[in-house]
């Protein structure tokens, strides 16, 4: 969801000194060139503008919605007017800018080629941002019906608005957009416009209480220097950032965090005023407030075709993605859906030129995003709006994080794939069976002492989480508070795809408690260095966190009602982690790690039942002895779905 910044994506991934840096260095020196009055033409653009300024003119309009609120739109048309050309829209919270008829993006469209193959491409402003006027409301609700206003609406009449206004356009549109602007492409397929032929919704957010800012209920305290970015209205149009930073007081990201106890101090933070602030506290539990947001129940009746695209490895919004083309696929069998998702973070598959595909340390190849969007992307888009006869004739296109190749389904998850059930053992151990012995491992949580969701070396304040997606997971693997499964080094390959799910019989001496299941690649002691990005890496060892997933134990039985736990009864928590495709290669184990801290990716849970963490003191917090009971049918386990070799 999270790429406020669009000049500064590359940046994204650095620590937030560095990218603050940059940032307002670069900034500085764009809004001197853009909004200076002695600075005109070639002096004022981005660089390489002069390459879209060659092909496109812009124009700037204000496009009225059903309500007479006004959505600031830029639009780029080919300078060469000989043909028709398609429209495609992209819909952001995060600002058109450069704003201004001679100031010019360097990237208007998908990729390169696209931008090469000409089509109309319209970028616009959504409600309450920005340069538009109206209200903002995070992940606006969609409500039924013709009349009420909602992303759709605002897609339906700006669309309306093009095809009867612009010069040269074909008569037919397209969507797409990544992170929130994903959510903007998907919310327009609900009741959308019959001239709306494709869409691709990318990193797409579908329900706010399981992606980005939640995950099963537990908060992500990763996301609190983001918080302010949606949390202030406007006082209208703005061609400025009306709304502030966190400025963190110390550069020491684990003791600023750690100082968060109770988490109600975070409010010092923000501003009077402070929107989405105010509904994170207000709202701990799956209400109507996040129901609403849910785009998901709305996507039915959709005529338009679908590319879904997202990273395996994305930090921010992985369940959106998985759950827009699962809902779509089963709701809408008439149209073409069809789902990609490659070894990216969050909006790799965007980047231009050629490089080696990393995520952390780990290298999965060279040139993916291009292969993506010259042999996916783009013909994609050229059929649906150009009418190319080559039509598209695949389903899902999955990226195998193991093997490092791309694989092709007929469907997803693979049909063929057989549910594997491993047990957990009180000797650590993952078995195909479970033992006849009934046990637990303890361990004791105490929020003085969390476990680090990267080596403490590695943390350091980030807009968002990313890279340790796919850590080495030994530095957790130490610690008495994690407990370690395993299986023996694999005799043949074995690939797991689709969902995961963990069964855990647990009990907790306190009354409440959150559960983080990890599921880990364990590369030989003997495995020669891999190669990538120029950097030689020794992976003998090592621990590859594959997925990854955390519940706040209270949702267990009800995200809507929470429950506390009973003190020392065995109770089920079943965990589902996002899906896979990961070949565990011969010679390598297969690790599940569990744990009740993650910090500071997740904040801490006071292990005392409170009805209202964001409200706890700091006499809540206590510490806990935790228990994961393993043995015969009914004991802990994981499930996977693996292909058949």
């Amino acid at each position: 969801m999270l790429a406020p910044y669009r000049f500064h994506i590359r940046n994204m991934d650095k620590p937030l000194g560095m990218r603050y840096f940059s940032r307002s260095l670069l900034t500085f020196m764009l809004m001197w060139l853009l909004t200076s009055s002695t600075n005109t033409g070639w002096a004022q653009q981005l660089p390489g503008a002069e390459r879209i300024m060659a092909s496109y003119t812009k124009s700037e309009v204000r496009i009225p919605m059903r309500d007479g609120t006004t959505l600031f739109t830029a639009i780029y048309a080919p300078i060469d007017q000989s043909v028709a050309y398609p429209i495609l829209i992209s819909r952001t919270p995060y600002g058109c800018q450069p704003y201004g008829e001679d100031r010019y993006l360097p990237r208007i469209g998908p990729s390169a080629l696209m931008e090469d193959e000409k089509y109309i491409f319209v970028h616009q402003d959504v409600r309450g941002r920005w340069m538009s006027e109206g209200q903002f409301d995070n992940m606006r609700p969609h409500v039924d019906g013709p009349e009420p206003i909602d992303e759709s609406s605002d897609t339906w009449d700006t669309i309306d608005w093009l095809l009867k206004n612009v010069k040269n356009n074909s008569g037919k549109v397209g969507i797409w957009g990544i992170s929130y602007p994903g959510f903007y492409s998907a919310a327009a397929l609900a009741e959308h416009h019959p001239a709306l032929v494709c869409a691709s919704p990318q990193a797409p957010i579908s329900d706010f209480f399981f992606d980005d800012f939640h995950h099963n209920g537990a908060y992500l305290l990763s996301y609190f220097l983001a918080t302010n970015t949606f949390g202030y209205q406007h006082k209208g149009p703005s061609n400025w950032k009306w709304y502030t930073e966190i400025n963190p007081p110390s550069r020491d990201a684990w003791k600023f965090y750690m100082d968060l106890i109770p988490l109600e101090k975070a409010k010092d933070y923000f501003p009077e005023g402070n929107e989405f602030w105010s509904s994170l506290v207000d709202h701990p539990n799956y209400d109507s407030y996040w129901q609403k947001r849910n785009i998901l129940p709305h996507l039915k009746n959709i005529k338009t075709n679908v590319l879904t695209v997202g990273g395996l490895f994305d930090a921010e919004d992985l369940y959106g993605p998985l759950n827009i083309y699962s809902k779509i696929e089963a709701s809408n069998p008439d149209i073409f859906n069809a789902i990609v998702m490659g070894p990216w973070s969050h909006g790799d598959w965007a980047q231009r030129g050629d490089h080696v595909q990393r995520v952390g340390k780990i290298p999965f190849g060279s040139n993916i995003a291009q292969t993506y969007q010259k042999e996916i992307e783009a013909p994609f888009f050229r059929h649906f709006l150009k009418d190319d006869p080559n039509k598209p004739n695949f389903e899902a296109i999955m990226f195998d994080t193991g093997a490092k190749a791309w694989k092709v389904f007929e469907n997803w998850p693979p049909e063929s794939a057989n549910a594997e059930t491993l047990f957990f053992s009180t000797d650590n151990r993952l078995l195909k069976s479970p033992s006849t012995q009934s046990g637990n491992l303890s361990f004791t949580s105490d929020p003085a002492d969390p476990v680090p969701y990267r080596e403490r070396k590695n943390i350091q304040f980030r807009f968002t989480p990313r890279p340790y997606m796919t850590d080495d997971q030994r530095f957790a693997a130490e610690r008495d508070d994690v407990l370690v499964f395993q299986t023996p080094p694999l005799q043949s390959a074995m690939t797991v795809v689709g969902k995961i799910k963990s069964h855990l019989q647990v009990s907790t001496s306190q009354s409440d408690a959150d559960w983080i299941v990890k599921l880990i690649d364990v590369y030989p002691e003997d495995h020669p260095p891999v190669e990538g990005s120029g950097k030689v890496i020794d992976v003998g060892g090592f621990q590859q966190m594959v997925r990854s997933e955390v519940i706040r134990g209270r949702f267990r039985n009800s995200f809507e009602q929470p429950e506390p736990f009973e003190p020392n009864k065995i109770e089920t928590v079943n965990l589902v982690l996002q899906d896979v495709n990961h070949t565990f290669k011969s010679g390598h184990r297969i690790m599940i790690q569990v744990q009740s801290t993650w910090f500071p990716l997740i904040d801490r849970n006071p292990q005392k039942y409170v009805e209202n963490i964001f409200k706890a003191t700091a006499e809540d917090y206590v510490s806990a002895q935790h228990k994961v009971w393993c043995g015969t049918q009914e004991g802990s386990s994981i499930e996977l779905n693996v292909l058949a070799p």
